[in-house]
Order: structure tokens, then C-alpha cells, then sequence
């Protein structure tokens, strides 16, 4: 009976143990060379985003003092929240998706974390050497050797995180502005908050949490199990094909004839030395693997050496590893696929409707109506006009909706580029032209140079 109370409070410490730093292998494979052509082409994107220009200014800006974010020609205000809220529903869905297919390969090849590990890990391996070289300066003593490499891997660190921070940003300030101020110790409290925290956030989870990340910070790690199937392609161990297992010592004393009758994994122990989280692909499917592939690399390799087909580990569904046919029809998958269309036709549609003129109309509630010496009833009114067009634009003012009604003063009024504008405009109309009280009315504002720019404001008119 204490047997099985024994596992159970094993597998409850597990997610606690500290196992010590793990120093992965190098490998090389085609899955390594995915990774890194990832980490070249987001960091490309990353890095060199900020420095584009667009028309006289940054092309990709979140001006968060403005109220703007400029994507290129495009450009989106608080009231564009909607486009916003449909691109991270898309993200998400996506991301399922993508996750019901073939598991965390976002893990493995694209998520932030995975990325600046890799390349902090490179420049580590590129210092103090491969992993034994790294394991044993680890259990080195003190000396002046091991401080100078220790030091200079670093520095390193701390010059890739200070520009990742400095790039990050710079996508709210002008990366153009906000270099010279660096240089110039005159950057703003905003500014030099998020450019230690990002640079220190950079430094600590790439440089030291690494893994544990991975394991325990991310939440996406804990519930990704619930978008699996049996039919979900995931790095595996064949298991039929692999055990019983015959040691690499005992297969080279033995020779390649006495290995008959025997599973094909040599239990050579690569496949663990190379993986970033520290698991055993062979102990089954578990949270910590982020599907990166560098397993299924090594063990081609040592399948290779001892002339075995290569596949022992691989991308494979639960029902191809059980010798089961492909089962036709994937529900969720069809349900995810019909969200991202939904969503990106309601995006385009969203767009497309998008209006650069918006316009608030308030009327004047200090004075109800006043009567003209031409026996006319007046209203006051308070327009905003919202130019959310990227150049000066000239609108004209119009008002309908009670017979005789109309505009008494000036009805032409300039828009900034990107500016709000208030006018007080005046409306008149004869007293017999409606019942007593408020009756409605209608403002219509067209853009001058864009015809097809006009907006309708619903307001009131108070007769006595």
C-alpha cells in the first residue's frame, strides 16, 4: 500500500526537484536549421522594423501620446479598437490551430523565449566552449580563467539585451529621437523605465530561467494538453519499434548480428543531452516538450551511424504510432479554420467601412432656442470634427430635417491632418416648420477633396 503512495508523492515533487542547469548538446539536423532561419527572420523583423520610414516618418510607431499606431500607410486610432480586438482573436485562433495540428511548434520555433534562449545559449557555447567544456567550468573552482569567461559571456548578454530593449522602445519612441537622447543621458522617466525593465526582463529570462520558463512560468504549457487529439502530430518515440532497448556499449562489444530480436534504440542518451527542457522523449508525451524537433535531429544521426532507418523519434500522431489508419474528419479543426475566416472577412469588411471623418455634435443646453428679429427660431450647436486622415482636409457642413432649415453663418471649416477641431455652428429655422419641442434634425459634413468621405450626425431642434 505505500507503494503507490510513494509515486503519487514522487510525481507532486517533480514540478519542485532542481535539477541543475542544463547544458544542451549541440546538434545539427533539419529541424535545428528551421530554428535558426526563425530566429534570423523574426529578429530581422524585430530589430529592423523600427528603422523603416514611411512617408517622412517611422512606419511602424505606436504613439501612444498622440493616440496613434502607425502600421505603413495605415494608421489606427482608440476608436480602430475593434480591428485590434479581431487581430488577437485571430492570433489566438490561429495559435489553436497550429497547436491541434502539429502541437507547440510555436514553442519550438517562434515564442520570444525560445528565440533569445537560443541566442544566448549560442553566444554561451561560442565563449566557454561545447557543453562538457560548459559543465565542467561549472564545477571548476574560482579562478582568474573562469572569471574572464564568465565575465565576457556577460557582457555579451548584457549588450543583446540592452539593444533588444532599446529596439522594443523604439516602437514607441521614434528609434531616430530616441538613440540621441540615449546618447545624451536626456531620455524621459517613461522611456528609461521600460528601457531597464525590458533590457533586465531580456537579460534574466533568456540568460538564467531559460527552461524553467518553459516548465513552469508559461501558462500555455498547462493547458495545451485540452487542443490535443489522438490524431495531433507531436514529437514521439516509436515505442513498438524501439524497445526493448539495447545499450550502445553492449551493441558495439556484440557486433550488429547479436542485436537481432532487439528494439532499435540503442539507449545512447543524446536524445536527452540535446533537448532544452532536460525530458526524456521516451518516457511518453509530456508539458515540459516544447516540440522543437532537436530530438528527432540526434536520433536520425545515431540511426544513421548504426544503419537503422531513421523515425525512431519523430512528428507523430498517437493513432500512427498505434498502427491505426488516419481517422477523416477533424471537427475542431474545421471550427478553428471557420473562425480565422469569419474573423478576417469581418476584418476586411471592418476596414474597408472605416471612416476618416468622424464628428460628435453637442448641442448647447445653456440656451434651449432663441428668437431672431426676423421672427426665425435659432439653435447652437458644438461640432467635432475628427481629421483622421494623414493630411489638411476641408469640410463642408450641411443641415436638413425640418422644411426652412438651415446653417446661419460660416459652413466651411479646415481639419489638421490627424487633428480634432471644434466649431460652433448656428442653426435656424421657422417656428411653424414642427410641432412644439425637439424634433430631429441631421448634420452631414463631406470632405472637400474626398467626396466620398461624409459622415450623418443625428441631433435635435427645439422649437418653443
Amino acid at each position: 500500500m505505500n507503494k503507490p503512495v510513494s509515486k503519487v508523492r514522487e510525481a507532486k515533487l517533480e514540478l519542485y526537484r532542481k535539477k541543475g542547469k542544463i547544458h544542451a548538446r549541440e546538434v545539427r539536423g533539419r529541424f535545428n536549421t528551421i530554428r535558426w532561419a526563425m530566429v534570423w527572420f523574426t529578429q530581422l523583423v524585430f530589430y529592423g522594423a523600427c528603422w523603416l520610414q514611411w512617408g517622412g516618418r517611422q512606419a511602424v510607431l505606436f504613439d501612444i501620446p498622440h493616440e496613434k499606431f502607425y502600421l505603413f500607410g495605415l494608421v489606427l486610432w482608440p476608436q480602430d479598437a475593434l480591428l485590434l480586438a479581431i487581430m488577437l482573436i485571430l492570433a489566438a485562433t490561429g495559435l489553436f490551430l497550429v497547436t491541434a495540428l502539429a502541437g507547440r511548434l510555436f514553442c519550438g520555433f517562434a515564442c520570444p523565449q525560445t528565440v533569445y534562449t537560443e541566442i544566448f545559449m549560442w553566444i554561451e557555447a561560442k565563449v566557454e566552449g561545447d557543453h562538457l567544456a560548459r559543465l565542467k567550468l561549472d564545477q571548476a573552482p574560482p579562478s582568474l580563467g573562469k572569471l574572464a569567461r564568465r565575465g565576457t559571456k556577460y557582457a555579451l548578454w548584457g549588450l543583446v539585451a540592452a539593444w533588444t530593449a532599446i529596439s522594443f522602445v523604439g516602437y514607441f519612441t521614434p528609434i531616430r529621437e530616441l538613440l540621441p537622447a540615449l546618447a545624451g543621458w536626456n531620455v524621459g522617466p517613461w522611456e528609461g523605465f521600460w528601457l531597464i525593465f525590458y533590457g533586465l526582463f531580456t537579460y534574466v529570462q533568456a540568460g538564467f530561467a531559460r527552461e524553467a520558463v518553459c516548465q513552469h512560468m508559461c501558462p500555455y504549457s498547462r493547458f495545451q494538453g485540452v487542443m490535443f487529439d489522438s490524431t495531433t502530430r507531436t514529437v514521439s518515440y516509436d515505442v513498438a519499434r524501439g524497445e526493448p532497448r539495447k545499450g550502445a556499449a553492449a551493441l558495439k562489444a556484440a557486433g550488429q548480428g547479436a542485436s537481432q530480436g532487439k528494439g532499435d534504440c540503442i539507449d545512447c542518451g543524446i536524445c536527452v543531452q540535446v533537448c532544452p527542457t532536460g525530458i526524456d522523449i521516451r518516457d511518453g508525451l509530456q508539458y515540459q516538450c516544447i516540440n522543437c524537433g532537436l530530438c528527432v535531429d540526434a536520433c536520425d544521426d545515431v540511426m544513421a551511424k548504426v544503419a537503422k532507418p531513421v523515425g525512431l523519434i519523430r512528428f507523430a500522431s498517437e493513432q500512427e504510432l498505434a498502427g491505426q489508419p488516419p481517422r477523416s474528419g477533424r471537427p475542431r479543426l474545421a471550427v478553428y479554420g471557420g473562425l480565422i475566416g469569419v474573423f478576417v472577412a469581418l476584418g476586411a469588411w471592418t476596414l474597408s467601412e472605416r471612416s476618416l471623418l468622424l464628428v460628435d455634435v453637442l448641442r448647447d443646453r445653456g440656451s434651449l432656442s432663441r428668437e431672431t428679429a426676423e421672427g426665425l427660431i435659432e439653435n447652437a450647436y458644438t461640432l467635432k470634427l475628427m481629421n483622421l486622415a494623414e493630411e489638411d482636409r476641408d469640410f463642408d457642413v450641411a443641415v436638413s430635417g425640418l422644411p426652412g432649415i438651415q446653417l446661419v453663418g460660416a459652413s466651411h471649416f479646415s481639419g489638421e491632418a490627424g487633428g480634432i477641431r471644434e466649431v460652433h455652428v448656428t442653426v435656424a429655422a421657422p417656428p411653424d416648420a414642427a410641432k412644439p419641442g425637439a424634433s430631429p434634425i441631421a448634420f452631414l459634413i463631406k470632405a472637400r477633396q474626398d467626396p466620398d468621405t461624409q459622415v450623418s450626425e443625428k441631433s435635435t431642434f427645439v422649437l418653443p
